[in-house]
């Protein structure tokens, strides 16, 4: 079906040129396929016609009528299509010959797991998430972001774009201040609650656990340093240095339970250390896009949107938080990035246009609305029916690993990429530990090991696997129709959600996938004694799990080939292994 709709685009294409001059569009007409609104419609919808009318000077539905009469002497179109019919004002509803939506099934068993994915297009792209500070384990906020990025990246990776994975930490300032304090103070024998423990420290048995390892002068390593403590109590350069290495390591220990590696690590120390910071306010001056004030340097960040002109360097001497983020940035396009995303909370949303404005203002080539943002609302917990907002491991929230270890690794990835990422989501425990049709996950993963367990029990009775080249011209019952209609979908659904930044729309697919296949597997058998038509249900069996398997994996989240229900029914046996 992929090939007969590229043909029969190619053929609109051919139709439109060929009632030239009348047609005559302002701009090239691009050949497109709508989805109609209703299935009864037919499978594709053609507004050429509409779209064309103005420029032709021509009645919308009169030249509808030529279009259908120039498509019809298209060979693609006599090839694959069973009708073409006007409606309303123009529109032309395409019907398909069920050949080519059975091809489809043929079509993904030829491209495996490279179904659904486009060539290298010669294009990078980096994306930065979770970049979280070294001062405790990775919250919610954080594995929201680790679901969402990888996704994206993995979104993107379909597309043919090169992809860099990118976590950008302060390994300095206020909160790492406070981190080596608090470490200093566990050492000393102080503990939340005790006279003289600050008021600002960190209360989390994490400090205790990195005290006990500073004092018994462990060493930790992780992705990008290694520390090895003094275990002196007074040494705070070598505690904070320390704490920055363990709590690195432990977040990485954190990443490696959610299944997730970054390419690259950046320290915002480093844009310090490296001149960056100072090199990007002087050429905002030399260009001109600042000024002085009570004291201060200013960015005339209205001149790109911003609301207000932001303060860049205070009185103090020191530079506003924004500042650093514009020099990495110019950083990230020095290093050949032209598009970046960066997935960050929405408590963000006002660092938007001043970091944008910056970027316009050091006139370096660097496109308009670069970078682009995904902000995301935060993640209520729920458990046993009561909100979960505590955890004696982070001492005031919960963590990314501590869903991992109430749920696992896959419904915590799939949960969090569920809904468009600037709603909030309830992640509920309980479900995620369903093992029914309640739970999305579930629901999913149960489709495929389904598939599994059928196509076991064929090999065992037919001692081999699916034929080569099966009569798919077998395969017309209606809800095959409509499984092979939803395998089709799967291409342009992922370029669609890629170029929106929208992995929720993997979920949803995946969910329609399913249930499009569960109707199949309650409707009809499968081994069947007519080997021509089981042979056919095979190779689509086997279409669907590849296509399940591929967005599956582009969310990270497994295909496991058997599992069990609450309701232990033993589905395949059931049924001569057909249901």
């Amino acid at each position: 079906m992929i090939q007969a709709k590229q043909e029969l685009l190619a053929a609109l294409g051919a139709a439109v040129q060929q009632l030239a001059p009348d047609t005559a569009p302002a701009s090239p007409f691009t050949p497109a396929f709508e989805s109609p609104k209703q299935a009864a419609h037919g499978d594709f919808a053609i507004t050429a016609a509409m779209q064309l009318a103005k420029a032709a000077k021509r009645n919308p539905r009169e030249l509808a009528t030529a279009l259908v009469e120039a498509l019809n002497a298209q060979p693609a179109v006599q090839q694959w299509v069973e009708a073409l019919e006007i409606a309303g004002p123009g529109f032309i509803n395409l019907r398909l010959k069920a050949a080519a939506k059975q091809a489809i099934v043929s079509e993904v068993l030829a491209a495996g797991t490279g179904f659904g994915r486009q060539p290298a297009n010669g294009r990078s792209v980096m994306v930065e998430f979770v970049s979280a500070n070294p001062t405790g384990p990775l919250h919610l906020g954080h594995a929201r972001q680790a679901a969402l990025g990888d996704a994206i990246c993995s979104l993107f990776g379909t597309q043919g774009w090169a992809v860099t994975r990118e976590f950008y930490y302060n390994d300095a300032g206020v909160q790492i201040a406070t981190l080596a304090h608090s470490t200093q103070c566990r050492l000393k024998g102080l503990k939340p609650g005790d006279a003289g423990w600050p008021e600002s420290a960190y209360n989390g048995e994490y400090i205790q656990d990195i005290a006990d390892a500073f004092r018994a002068r462990a060493t930790v390593k992780a992705d990008d340093r290694e520390f090895t403590a003094s275990g002196d109590e007074n040494d705070l350069d070598g505690i904070r240095q320390f704490a920055v290495a363990y709590l690195r390591h432990e977040q990485d220990l954190d990443l490696q339970a959610f299944g997730l590696k970054f390419d690259h690590y950046y320290l915002e120390s480093g844009l310090y250390t490296s001149g960056r910071v100072d090199a990007a306010v002087q050429r905002l001056v030399a260009n001109g896009k600042t000024y002085e004030s009570d004291g201060a340097l200013w960015l005339k960040s209205t001149e790109y949107g911003d609301d207000k002109d932001r303060v860049m360097r205070k009185s103090d001497g020191s530079y506003t938080y924004f500042v650093p983020d514009v020099a990495y940035h110019i950083h990230k396009f020095e290093r050949g990035f032209s598009k970046c995303i960066n997935i960050q909370g929405t408590d963000h949303h006002g660092t938007i246009a001043r970091v944008r404005g910056g970027l316009q203002a050091a006139d370096l080539g660097i496109p308009q609305g670069f970078p682009d943002y995904v902000l995301h609302k935060m993640v209520l917990v729920m458990r046993g029916g009561q909100e979960v907002k505590l955890s004696k491991r982070a001492g005031s929230y919960v963590t990314l690993r501590d869903l991992i270890d109430w749920t696992s690794r896959d419904a915590v990835r799939f949960f969090l990429v569920s809904r468009k990422a600037d709603t909030e989501f309830t992640f509920d425990v309980d479900l995620a530990l369903k093992a029914n049709d309640e739970n999305p996950v579930f629901y999913v993963q149960y489709a495929h090991a389904r598939i599994c367990s059928v196509l076991a029990a064929w090999h065992q009775k037919q001692g081999g696997a699916v034929a080569a080249a099966p009569d798919l011209s077998r395969l017309t019952a209606p809800t095959e129709t409509a499984l092979m209609l939803k395998l089709a979908a799967y291409p342009d659904m992922l370029g669609a959600a890629a170029a929106d930044l929208a992995p929720h729309d993997i979920t949803f697919y995946l969910r329609d996938l399913a249930a499009a296949f569960h109707s199949w597997y309650a409707a009809e058998r499968f081994l069947v004694d007519d080997p021509v038509l089981a042979g056919a249900r095979m190779a689509l069996l086997a279409a669907t799990a590849q296509v399940l398997r591929n967005a599956l994996a582009v969310l990270g989240v497994s295909a496991p080939e058997a599992m069990a229900r609450e309701a232990a029914v033993a589905d395949v046996a059931a049924d001569g292994a057909s249901a």
